[in-house]
């Protein structure tokens, strides 16, 4: 039978997990606990021999469908959903290493991800910065002791490009666990799997639900890593299959331990809006790449970083992973505008720290969302002092394009 298409899988996927009573929904579950008649039963899920249910914590019915929806979009072997995107990363991280470890994290990664990085050196976790668009700095920065290598698909705010496809080959030619935040270019846009990821970390809350009225964070295991070869997993956790030791240990000691759980109704709200995930994409990249040549042209704008110009340093590196080239770009304006004067002009765009969202989304970068950096290590980012992020929602596009006009002059 013919594979089904993107979104014909997505607008049935609950439905086809065979919800109670013929609805098309999964149940929002409610219950924290879950009963037994058999002492047996809740002694063999404690043990991972049943995949049944103890404690919401660590499982529900509600998270287990979105979890196969999840595994099935990146035809992963499984997927564990919290309750950010940020939870997904620091329970993933917190989990998986110890002490001495060394982790080369891309140096253009977000605000809070590198926030992140910095509470992991506390910790006598070793780290290094790596220039993603630059394989031989990738390899030349591999230690005796490197157990993961963790990059974002495309930079937040410059838009750099991660050479994912050569960085695998790297990783998994020194047995490293290879992590790719695809947040900014979700599977309708970017088949990681087929590039080499082992482990695919996302938010939820941005394109996938799409709506602005939900929190969630995903941990996806592509299938691809042989959890034999990292030294870190807990003998507790090695008596399943070994496919499932690496999600096991991260649900054990980041849900179970440290409890990160998203809710059913934030789960149902996510699903819902995934639904459309494909049509939002469509409209919003179209949308980006016709505000991109817009500012480029425009005398009022130095530079615009977006990957679907020809200008953009990994243009063609764009062109040959994504689907479409995201829906996030920055630029730089001219001295004879100020960002904050310029973003209260804009009438249809909306001044938030939002991203993936419906609406039109601005911000200036270097006050707000880089600001605890400071200006050297902006610097060493490329973000300038007057950039101004844009995450391109759905409007039409003619009212788009008009609010920024209007706004420059």
């Amino acid at each position: 039978m013919k594979e089904k298409g993107f979104t014909t899988q997505l607008v049935h996927a609950e439905r086809l997990q065979s919800p109670e009573h013929g609805a098309i929904h999964q149940a929002t579950n409610q219950s924290v606990l879950f009963h037994y008649q058999n002492a047996q039963d809740l002694v063999d899920v404690f043990q991972g021999k049943s995949q049944a249910y103890a404690y919401a914590r660590q499982s529900t019915p509600s998270t287990n469908s979105i979890q196969n929806i999840l595994a099935s979009l990146e035809q992963a072997h499984d997927a564990l959903v919290f309750a950010t995107g940020m939870a997904a990363l620091t329970t993933t991280m917190l989990t998986l290493l110890k002490a001495r470890d060394h982790v080369l994290i891309s140096r253009y990664v977000f605000g809070n991800t590198n926030s992140f990085a910095e509470t992991l050196t506390q910790l006598g976790i070793e780290l290094d910065f790596i220039d993603v668009t630059d394989i031989d700095d990738v390899r030349g920065k591999v230690k005796s002791n490197t157990r993961i290598v963790f990059t974002e698909t495309i930079a937040n705010p410059v838009t750099q490009v991660a050479d994912i496809t050569e960085i695998s080959k790297i990783c998994n030619e020194f047995n490293l666990l290879f992590i790719v935040d695809n947040t900014m270019t979700p599977s309708y846009l970017f088949n990681a799997k087929a590039h080499g990821a082992h482990l695919i970390i996302t938010s939820l809350t941005k394109y996938f639900g799409g709506h602005g009225n939900a929190l969630g964070g995903a941990v996806i295991d592509t299938g691809l890593f042989d959890w034999c070869l990292f030294p870190n997993i807990y003998p507790a956790y090695q008596s399943a299959q070994v496919k499932n030791w690496g999600l096991t240990q991260i649900k054990k000691k980041g849900l179970r331990d440290i409890g990160a759980s998203i809710s059913s109704e934030s789960i149902h709200h996510l699903s819902v809006g995934s639904e459309t995930l494909a049509l939002r994409m469509d409209r919003s990249c179209s949308n980006a790449m016709k505000l991109a040549e817009f500012l480029e042209q425009h005398p009022k704008v130095k530079k615009v970083y977006y990957p679907g110009l020809e200008s953009h340093p990994q243009h063609l590196l764009a062109k040959n992973m994504f689907k479409y080239f995201g829906a996030i770009m920055s630029f730089d304006l001219s001295e004879a505008l100020e960002p904050l004067d310029f973003i209260n002009k804009l009438n249809v765009m909306l001044c938030s720290t939002h991203l993936g969202d419906n609406r039109s989304l601005v911000i200036p970068v270097a006050p707000t969302i880089y600001h605890e950096m400071g200006l050297e290590r902006r610097q060493s980012m490329g973000i300038s002092e007057t950039m101004i992020r844009l995450s391109v929602g759905i409007e039409d596009i003619d009212d788009l394009i008009s609010d920024l006009s209007q706004a420059l002059g």
